[in-house]
């Protein structure tokens, strides 16, 4: 009997990692290029890092918000407090 889409994983392995920035999956030992901007911290992430989907971003003077529609949000405040 073959497979079909709801007999396959809904969910990303863990281990799957994407650049926040372009997107791609992280893959050890390849450099993936960050643009200049975000290596200064001043743009924020376009893409999920858990699944590698774009987000909604929302830029204020003060910060920025992104939404992955998997993975919820994710704040500027929030990763401040983890620096």
């Amino acid at each position: 009997m073959p497979l079909t889409p709801l007999d396959l994983p809904l969910s990303v392995p863990m281990d799957e990692r994407y650049n926040p920035f372009t997107g791609r999956r992280v893959v050890a030992g390849h450099d993936d290029a960050v643009p200049a901007a975000a290596a200064l911290g001043l743009e924020p992430p376009r893409f999920c890092e858990q699944c590698g989907r774009r987000m909604i971003v929302q830029v204020s003077p003060d910060g920025w918000w992104a939404k992955c529609s998997r993975h919820g949000v994710i704040d500027s405040s929030d990763l401040e407090h983890r620096r």
